[in-house]
């Protein structure tokens, strides 16, 4: 959330305007940015709501209230219900750290490495019911190195995280962004920008 609102405020978004910062966590760093940057925040705390269902309808209904056009997920580790995907279908975006599909849910980095993959990286996607399946829009790959551990594999995808996701909410805002077939093209873009790969020999 913080380097989203960093990008906003360095024109990195276009002509976007964040128009509210919410989270489940009270103790949310970038509810601090947020409030800094003079954002409207809020928190719907989820242990507040008996069920799933009954805490995602709470969170739809303030996000309504600042009538978004494009909902950004950043470090919000709860998995969604049906019902509130559908509700944002087609303006809802997510990161998750590692290359889909590969990799899907918690634990990616750990996960790569016990693999042994010599690319890892993150995607920005459109949620869908599916968990971490959704159209993907763009990718960042980096090298993994033979002295990696979770700390540094974690560090680098990290890197390519703050990169990838102020570029593909630009591209939604400036409605270069369509779905054709279950996948996603980009107006006025070649097709390998969607991919940011890493540099030979193990640089990034």
């Amino acid at each position: 959330m913080t380097r989203l609102i960093d990008a906003a405020s360095a024109g990195e978004l276009g002509e976007a305007e964040i128009v509210a910062a919410l989270s489940n966590r009270a103790d949310a760093e970038g509810l601090k940015t947020a409030a800094a940057a003079n954002i409207p925040t809020g928190v719907i705390e989820h242990r507040a709501y008996k069920s799933r269902e009954d805490f995602d309808r709470a969170l739809a209904d303030a996000i309504d209230v600042h009538a978004p056009d494009l909902v950004l997920l950043a470090g919000f580790m709860r998995i969604l219900t049906e019902g509130f995907v559908r509700r944002f279908d087609g303006r809802l975006l997510n990161i998750h750290p590692s290359l889909l599909p590969l990799f899907p849910g918690l634990d990616t980095h750990r996960r790569a490495l016990a693999e042994g993959v010599r690319l890892h990286g993150c995607t920005v996607h459109f949620v869908t019911p599916c968990l971490d399946h959704g159209p993907i829009i763009i990718q960042a790959a980096v090298p993994v190195l033979d002295d990696d551990d979770e700390n540094s594999l974690a560090a680098r995808v990290l890197a390519e995280e703050h990169r990838i996701y102020p570029l593909a909410a630009r591209w939604f805002v400036e409605g270069r962004l369509t779905l054709a077939e279950g996948r996603v093209r980009v107006a006025g873009e070649q097709r390998e920008a969607a991919l940011i790969a890493p540099l030979l020999g193990g640089q990034t």
